[in-house]
């Protein structure tokens, strides 16, 4: 539907992002990313809270700048029934709508996500939300951190005699937005290849994070335990931990294979351990958890992060550095494979924001251009995209419409 100039696998496509901070619009984010052209609504005179949210550069949010990539900034006061119209009017001409707010909310503004589609019937009309829809939580202000806490993520991770772990990063919004997108595609595939119409889709910040964690729930479901939080080791191999080195670096070591638990052993001088049937199995690797983890620790602690990475990877162990922002940024194989390479911005100069993270061969995805301005693209969207008149925009400004 889109006649929007670009190329990608979705070129074509266009996207409405109505949503706000990580969630939804990194759904629209990752849609833009293969080609679709998205247009991203905001409030008019405040914008998207991620506009100011984490750090910034001369009053401009860092992270706004990434995650709005290649979309076209509108502003659109969907509160008032002017608002609503001109929303309907941008998806006569669109493919996708992105929701974030609560029900309740979208039932003032009459943008109920059934209604939206009983008059766009061919719309994929996305609504990421905290708790989603048809239970008795619906309508509570949800974010990442309330999923992260009850997903049972957060019960998981960190160490057995301390509290469970919040990350502070936003997981459980990276890990629904990712969720909502193939749903997002195979809804388009759905509607274009198989010839069918446009649906709703419903996506929560719980469910997607705990699936990852399924494990647990099967265990308690079908065994009655319920698995605890063990530090950085894990319940289905060892030795696997952080250990730190005699230079002051932290190195990751993963034995998911019996054959690799065995390497490990050879390289630490355990040949012992490595020709025990005791120590392959990972029943019994896992029966001798505390054991396996100090003589790995012993050996990683008495040696330089380089002599113990040449050891391992010499004979073909899995080890890897624990990473900072800085050590990420500069690694080589990153570096080579273009992972994170400045890009031109208008208000930041030269900006390394990391590249689409699925390589496509013959439609690849793209960073087209980073956030833009609030109501950057007023003009060319109702002007040239709808055909407004002037007059019609004159008193869409005068009434803060947009």
């Amino acid at each position: 539907m889109s006649d929007h100039v670009g190329g990608g696998a979705l070129a074509g496509i266009r996207v409405i992002d109505t949503a706000t901070l990580i969630a939804g619009p990194m759904v629209a984010t990752n849609l833009g990313e293969y080609g679709a052209d998205v247009i991203k609504v905001e409030q008019p005179g405040v914008g998207d809270p991620l506009r100011t949210w984490g750090d910034a550069k001369d009053g401009i949010g860092l992270v706004w700048k990434s995650v709005s990539r290649n979309k076209r900034c509108v502003t659109l006061d969907l509160r008032q029934p002017e608002g609503q119209q001109l929303l309907h009017e941008l998806l006569d001409h669109s493919d996708v709508l992105v929701l974030g707010s609560r029900p309740s909310a979208l039932a003032r503004w009459g943008l109920m996500p059934a209604d939206i589609l009983a008059r766009h019937p061919r719309l994929i009309v996305l609504h990421v939300s905290g708790y989603g829809e048809g239970g008795p939580f619906s309508n509570r202000p949800g974010y990442g951190t309330l999923a992260e806490a009850m997903s049972g993520f957060a019960h998981l991770v960190g160490e057995p005699d301390r509290p469970p772990s919040l990350p502070p990063f936003m997981l459980a919004d990276g890990v629904a937005a990712l969720a909502a997108t193939h749903a997002v595609l195979a809804a388009l595939y759905h509607r274009d290849v198989r010839g069918g119409g446009g649906q709703v889709i419903d996506v929560n910040l719980i469910e997607p994070l705990a699936r990852l964690i399924e494990s647990a729930t099967l265990s308690f479901d079908q065994l009655g335990v319920n698995p605890r939080r063990c530090g950085s080791r894990f319940d289905a191999s060892a030795p696997r931990n952080c250990y730190l080195t005699s230079d002051g670096y932290w190195l990751a070591v993963s034995s998911a294979s019996p054959r690799m638990a065995q390497r490990v052993f050879s390289v630490i001088g355990r040949n012992d351990m490595a020709e025990d049937p005791r120590y392959f199995a990972p029943a019994g690797r896992l029966a001798r958890g505390d054991e396996i983890d100090k003589v790995v620790a012993d050996w990683i602690g008495q040696r330089t992060m380089d002599e113990v990475t040449a050891a391992f990877e010499a004979n073909d162990c899995a080890i890897a550095r624990v990473y900072d922002a800085e050590a990420l940024l500069g690694d080589p194989h990153l570096v080579a494979r273009g992972t994170f390479t400045p890009f031109p911005d208008p208000d930041l100069g030269p900006v390394r924001v990391q590249a689409p993270t699925a390589r496509l061969s013959a439609t690849p995805a793209s960073v087209r251009h980073l956030g833009g301005s609030l109501g950057a693209d007023n003009d060319a969207v109702y002007r040239d995209l709808l055909g407004l008149d002037e007059a019609r925009i004159a008193w869409l400004h005068a009434n803060r419409t947009i």
